[in-house]
């Protein structure tokens, strides 16, 4: 690297009026994750730590700092949904974001509409036009190089049910931005939304 870049160890700060790592690490998916405790209670929030990590069988996961409600019913009842955020539910979505209590049910909170999954007993946002209903396949808590529990804990699900709008659908094949996804960028409020205007197309060289 040139010698005129900002060099920081995150143990000592990053002197900067704002950390750089969530917006470097971005634009990154947003993780609109609904569950279910086992009593009953039904939580909607969102999580920009998220993504897909495995083919067969399909796995995603977002990762929560503090043991926050999405966690612990994801953990007790062994399901949750995700629920793609496009830029028409993108206000919907920032008002689930707000801290409220446990018995405080986010759907009705930002008058959302719940559909009703088909695998799983979570109900996901009506208007998504892309729901995976999960189970739960494991429940991390994060932890420093040296060993030290972090306070932020990765769950894992495993895909078990697809919803797939037909306005997502060209000709069998998903559009990724024809449904305007949004994802989330750095700083305390930026995001961003996928167009056609952005896509390019690279394909893997062949050997030999």
């Amino acid at each position: 690297m040139p010698d005129n870049t900002h060099f920081y160890q995150p143990k000592d700060g990053h002197q900067l009026e704002h950390d750089p790592f969530n917006s470097i690490i971005a634009p990154r998916p947003i993780g609109w994750i609904s569950s279910k405790s086992p009593n009953g209670q039904v939580n909607l929030a969102p999580y920009s730590f998220f993504n897909a990590f495995n083919y067969h069988p399909p796995i995603i996961g977002f990762s929560s700092i503090g043991y926050k409600d999405s966690v612990k019913n994801a953990a007790d009842s062994g399901e949750f949904c995700w629920n793609l955020v496009t830029r028409s539910l993108a206000d919907m979505m920032n008002q689930t974001s707000v801290a409220v209590g446990s018995d405080v049910d986010e759907f009705e909170l930002a008058n959302i509409a719940k559909g009703q999954s088909k695998v799983i007993d979570v109900p996901h946002v009506a208007l998504s036009p892309v729901v995976m209903e999960c189970k739960t396949s494991q429940v991390i808590q994060l932890q420093s190089s040296f060993g030290e529990n972090c306070q932020s804990w990765l769950v894992l699900g495993e895909v078990v049910g697809v919803h797939i709008s037909q306005m997502a659908l060209k000709d069998g094949v998903y559009d990724t931005a024809a449904m305007q996804p949004v994802m989330r960028g750095g700083g305390p409020g930026d995001y961003f939304s996928v167009s056609e205007l952005q896509k390019f197309q690279l394909f893997r060289p062949k050997q030999g």
